[in-house]
């Protein structure tokens, strides 16, 4: 049976059809509480109101019988004797003689009521990811104020009243259980409709700001987080130093002869992600970076040597573009990848169509070496080999995408993928059209992306 909102009988899961007077009657009984109701005070609420039933009157004695009746064998309904179960005859002496009572005996779990009281009343003992559970399953009892028919009539005030403070304090207490297990966005939600609900009361106020700040707090530099469905893998931005990204495995672009030495910045810029690999993770010695490409090269086959005349400064040796060497860190991997030539007058150059072999080809070595571990990866393309032919968001769109169509064949790339952005490139970045294609991704609108097609919202993917 159901009085969180509108009164509702259900037996066997079928809706009990009552008469009205026998509804109203029941829901009287029901905001009883358990407790026995005389006749009279019965006819009273439930027909005449103002009326008081004469202790001769037959007639109206007999219409409290009726309804009674007609009660128990709606219950009945639910199995032979169920109604003198629940409506229970009851006497009460008095100076003129006995008088009948009537109450209900329902089981908590066969009154909405009770089974939301016994919910929140367990969630007190419980601990916090249990209390979660059990408030959770309480509020979702409730359909609107309880006794809703009779809610403003002297006999239902203290139910409902008590239903409704038991209902506010179920919501607090879930705000609490969500916030001791750091779970923050599930607790905002409901601060919020409390507050909605409650708008002149401070401490909702109160419970509310703090959340919102220690989300804010909670997410610092991350810009946006979208969780691919159906996966548990996220892609993530945010606002940073890649080289900060201590949890992470990081992707470091390189020429396809993977120069290292940043003497005098001729061959390689102290200030690119290459020149800052060799200083923030390798001291400052190029020729320990050295060493450990020269031992992941060995794996592949170079394209072509140049002579000494050719290339006067650097290496030599030339590698496809799209070769990605997992260069052991620490507890970590960096994937040294290879998206632009550098020519013989030390420009590196690359295309859209270099840059999108070059990271179709990164994400399987990340599943292959990167331990499951999170991958962060810098704006490839925006640095010194700028590809002129894309924008920053078109850059990160290609990143995002070819790293979701590498799930397809293995969806154990990587649990997180990170972008990291600088500060200058965030102002020429557009995260709502990564969020909106992400949303597609998801929604699987997007699909197989047409060459040169649009992602989401128009958003460019270019090469696709």
């Amino acid at each position: 049976m159901s009085v969180l909102g509108p009164v509702r009988l259900d037996v066997n899961g079928t809706p009990a059809r009552l008469t009205p007077l026998t509804a109203r009657l029941l829901v009287r009984l029901v905001a009883a509480e358990g407790e026995a109701v005389p006749a009279r005070q019965l006819y009273r609420d439930v027909w005449q109101q103002s009326a008081e039933l004469p202790r001769q009157d037959l007639r109206g004695r007999n219409e409290v019988q009726k309804r009674i009746l007609e009660l128990r064998r709606a219950f009945d309904l639910g199995g032979p004797g169920a109604g003198a179960r629940i409506v229970r005859t009851g006497q009460l002496p008095t100076a003129r003689g006995a008088e009948s009572t009537y109450r209900l005996e329902l089981r908590t779990e066969e009154l909405d009521s009770a089974l939301f009281a016994h919910l929140v009343g367990g969630a007190l003992r419980a601990a916090p990811a249990s209390a979660v559970r059990l408030l959770t399953e309480a509020l979702g009892l409730w359909r609107g104020r309880p006794l809703a028919e009779v809610h403003d009539e002297e006999f239902a005030t203290v139910p409902v009243r008590r239903l409704t403070l038991l209902r506010e304090a179920a919501l607090r207490d879930l705000v609490g259980a969500h916030t001791a297990l750091g779970r923050y966005d599930l607790a905002l939600p409901v601060a919020e409709q409390t507050v909605r609900e409650r708008p002149d009361d401070p401490e909702a106020a109160a419970t509310l700001a703090r959340l919102r700040a220690r989300l804010r707090e909670r997410h610092g530099n991350e810009l946006l987080r979208h969780t691919l469905r159906g996966l548990r893998v996220d892609v993530v931005v945010v606002r940073g130093d890649l080289f900060d990204q201590e949890d992470a495995n990081l992707v470091v672009g390189f020429s396809d002869t993977f120069d290292t030495s940043t003497d005098q910045d001729v061959v390689i810029s102290r200030e690119s992600v290459q020149g800052q690999l060799v200083d923030r993770l390798f001291e400052g010695r190029h020729r320990l970076l050295d060493d450990q490409l020269r031992r992941g090269l060995k794996e592949f086959t170079p394209l072509a040597t140049e002579s000494v005349r050719a290339k006067r400064r650097g290496r030599r040796t030339r590698y496809p573009v799209g070769t990605a060497v997992a260069l052991p860190v620490g507890k970590r991997r960096v994937f040294a990848l290879a998206y632009s030539r550098l020519g013989n007058d030390l420009r590196a150059r690359s295309a859209p169509a270099d840059l999108r072999l070059s990271l179709e080809r990164l994400w399987p070595s990340v599943a292959l070496h990167g331990r499951f571990k999170p991958v962060a990866t810098p704006l490839i393309g925006s640095g010194l080999a700028r590809i002129v032919e894309l924008d920053h968001t078109q850059l990160l769109l290609m990143v995002v995408d070819t790293f979701t169509r590498s799930l397809r064949d293995d969806p154990a790339v990587s649990p997180e993928l990170r972008v990291v952005l600088r500060a200058e490139e965030l102002e020429k970045t557009d995260l709502s059209a990564v969020e909106a294609f992400l949303r597609d991704v998801d929604e699987g609108l997007s699909g197989p992306p047409a060459a040169g097609g649009a992602g989401a919202d128009g958003a460019h993917v270019p090469g696709g």
